[in-house]
């Protein structure tokens, strides 16, 4: 059995400030493949489209795939026959859905588990954490301690990420793209319908399928030039700041078990499809870099391997001892006494739709 002392060194004061891996990826076609990136509606000034920042100098990088995105990829795996003993697993039903906890992109903070019969246990579990206890949420839901949680609907008790990854390409070339879609038969023509009249007409035999649509120059996805990189960050100094209260031994018993779940999510790689045109794979011509990054700003490699992760995280989630798994019912009385206490049909406060979307995309 792994000694649930072996990583002790991460939870010093005088270890290292965080676990940092780069490493670099590329289209399945090849570095010069093309790749589509993640697209974001307009807003704030922003036209809507591929998240590319430019500088003076003409370069320029581009989003692939956010935080909260990668987030929602890594997490889904705790709910896997190989991790699934890790941390309990709690589902919700909800009409004829069943939805884990590891779902849900708010985690312990999401109106699905809000508005089940876990409602007062969590609403106890951020109360205890803003007095200085995360325990009685880790034992709830632990991933929303690796992942970050934002209560912003009740509480307010909130936790950073410890973990975070995104991908990004540098030095893009944007390109674009133009198609046509011809019926299978001229239906006008024909006379099997009516010329449209209007507009509004003709909008809906396009919608649906009876006319000749066109699509011209709409994003392409892109090339990088400079290559495309995934950074996963696994922040060790915020899990020293986890709090048990004062008590020594549960707060070691927590840090170590959290610190195993942390581990294991840092060290899996997220499966290489994201989206259509976008299937990553390593680049075998760069190296992947794991480094421990100290205070002073020392850098030394770091070796663990997603192997010794899952036996470090399995002897101290018994020593943490996980609850068992259960399943609640999401309560739809529950759910309209929240919409209430929002104040139901009121407009959000200034800020309040941003807030939100930051935490819908795992911003917690």
């Amino acid at each position: 059995m792994t000694d649930i002392k072996a990583f002790d060194n991460y939870l010093s004061d005088e270890g290292p400030a965080a676990l940092v891996m780069r490493e670099w990826l590329m289209p399945v076609e090849g570095p010069d493949g093309v790749v589509f990136p993640a697209t974001f509606a307009a807003g704030d000034g922003f036209p809507g489209g591929y998240n590319i920042d430019r500088d003076a100098n003409g370069r320029n990088v581009c989003l692939i795939d956010s935080v909260g995105s990668q987030a929602n990829r890594i997490e889904p795996l705790f709910a896997s026959e190989k991790y699934r003993q890790l941390v309990p697993q709690i589902v919700v039903k909800a009409g004829d859905k069943e939805i884990s906890i590891l779902d849900a992109g708010h985690r312990a903070g999401d109106a699905i588990v809000r508005c089940s019969t876990l409602q007062q246990e969590l609403q106890d579990a951020f109360k205890a954490l803003l007095k200085g206890d995360a325990a009685p949420l880790a034992k709830l839901a632990p991933t929303s301690l690796v992942f970050g949680v934002w209560d912003s609907r009740d509480t307010q008790a909130k936790l950073p990420r410890i973990v975070a990854s995104t991908i990004r390409a540098f030095d893009v070339r944007e390109l674009t793209r133009s198609a046509q879609f011809t019926p299978a038969t001229d239906y006008v023509s024909e006379q099997l319908l009516d010329e449209p009249t209007d507009k509004k007409v003709s909008d809906a035999y396009a919608e649906r399928g009876f006319i000749h649509v066109p699509a011209s120059r709409t994003h392409g996805g892109v090339i990088a030039s400079s290559g495309i990189r995934r950074d996963a960050t696994l922040g060790l100094a915020a899990l020293r700041l986890l709090p048990v209260g004062k008590d020594e031994q549960r707060t070691i018993a927590l840090r170590r078990y959290i610190l195993g779940l942390a581990l294991v999510a840092f060290t899996y790689r997220p499966g290489g499809y994201l989206r259509q045109g976008c299937l990553l794979v390593l680049d075998p011509a760069k190296a992947k870099e794991t480094l421990e990054v100290y205070p002073d700003g020392a850098r030394k490699p770091a070796t663990i391997s997603p192997e010794e992760a899952l036996q470090y995280a399995t002897a101290t989630a018994e020593a943490f001892g996980v609850q068992g798994g259960r399943t609640v019912p999401f309560e739809k009385e529950r759910a309209k006494e929240d919409v209430k206490r929002d104040g139901g049909s009121k407009k959000p406060k200034k800020g309040a739709k941003k807030a939100e979307n930051a935490v819908a995309d795992g911003d917690g």
